[in-house]
């Protein structure tokens, strides 16, 4: 079973509304957001974490940057840093490496997303490859997977180049 295929069995049993959008590949979450021609503050991208030692999902949108430390000081932990792909890519067999869900509670890894991605009524995020996204309700996304919300993103929050400033 391909990860798109799991994702959309869940969304099919819970009666969730998706829309699955094909698109060049594109390896970044803010290329996603590039060829889909959204915002990158409506792309949940996946960052995959060691927080003492165990592995967590992040998930904030495209356009911020993680602060590993607010990460830690917010979980509280001891120490918090970004996964190396070999410690997540055996996780993940039915994705392509870099291209995960958000979905973590389907592969039994603990679910953070940043505050800031709670504010938009959609979200769009990888289905598992490099070559199609997902869009849903974020409630739904919330319902589903039931994150535990918390505030990780860079002080700053400034976007990268090419993205809209919040106003």
């Amino acid at each position: 079973m391909t990860c798109r295929e799991r994702l959309e069995r869940l969304l099919g049993e819970h009666g969730v509304k998706y829309q699955v959008t094909p698109h060049r590949l594109a390896y970044t979450a803010q290329e996603v957001a590039t060829v889909e021609h959204v915002s990158g503050y409506d792309v949940a991208k996946v960052v995959m974490a060691a927080v003492d030692d165990r592995l967590i999902m992040l998930v904030l949108p495209a356009a911020y940057r993680v602060d590993l430390e607010r990460v830690r000081r917010g979980l509280g932990a001891s120490t918090a840093r970004l996964a190396r792909e070999e410690e997540f890519a055996r996780l993940f067999p039915d994705c392509d490496l870099g291209a995960m869900p958000p979905f973590g509670n389907l592969y039994g890894i603990p679910v953070y997303v940043d505050r800031s991605l709670t504010r938009d009524p959609e979200i769009v995020f990888n289905a598992g490859s490099h070559r199609e996204t997902m869009t849903l309700a974020y409630a739904d996304f919330e319902r589903l997977v039931r994150p535990e919300v918390i505030e990780f993103v860079a002080d700053s929050a400034t976007p990268r180049v090419g993205v809209r400033q919040a106003v």
